[in-house]
């Protein structure tokens, strides 16, 4: 019988493999929507919500009469945006893109990736796009940590909801904007939140 000499050099590869499922930063292609040391700062705001950021993480859980939005200042046209989204059960929030009014956010001049459980009708709620692609049957995502993918590229638009296809159209009405993360009601909280250009 061969006597193993090897452990440390396997205890090393070990470490090595399981240092590689750690993924702290952006995956490649990806940079973060939130640049380093920026936080609040990297966005303009519509309307008022008690945005914070903290430990990475952008949250709100109170607002005015209309809902508020964290816009971004760079306009995007083709894009992978990928974000980790945490609602209560009575959240309205959602992920806007292409916005052709950054100073007027809405599911008229933006395309919006819903999360809304409890929207009065659901088939436009949480992984739709807002009256532009239905969802049947439409997910929960109140209490828990959701990952959202939208994929723009030209005139297909894609939302990918914890690893489901919950939206998949093709729509010409808007090519390019700002991206804004809205606070309607509830608790919403974001971190992790990427884009790839296309």
């Amino acid at each position: 019988m061969t006597p193993i000499r090897s452990m440390p050099a396997l205890a090393a590869l070990t470490v090595l493999a399981l240092a590689g499922c750690a993924s702290p930063g952006p995956q490649a292609g990806f940079q973060p929507l939130i640049p380093p040391g920026q936080g609040l700062a990297a966005f303009d705001r519509v309307a008022e919500a008690n945005w914070t950021w903290t430990d990475g993480v952008l949250a709100a859980d109170q607002g005015g009469k209309v809902p508020a939005y964290l816009v971004t200042r760079e306009s995007y046209r083709d894009f992978v945006i990928r974000a980790e989204v945490w609602v209560s059960d009575d959240a309205n929030s959602g992920i806007f893109f292409r916005c052709a009014e950054p100073k007027n956010i809405n599911d008229k001049t933006c395309y919006e990736a819903n999360f809304f459980d409890q929207r009065p009708d659901p088939s436009y709620g949480t992984g739709a796009i807002v009256n532009v692609a239905k969802v049947n049957p439409m997910p929960k995502a109140g209490g828990r940590w959701n990952t959202m993918v939208v994929t723009a590229k030209g005139p297909q638009l894609t939302v990918v909801l914890n690893g489901q296809t919950t939206a998949d159209v093709q729509d010409r009405q808007l090519s390019q904007g700002p991206i804004a993360l809205q606070w309607g009601r509830g608790t919403v909280k974001f971190r992790k939140v990427e884009i790839q250009r296309l």
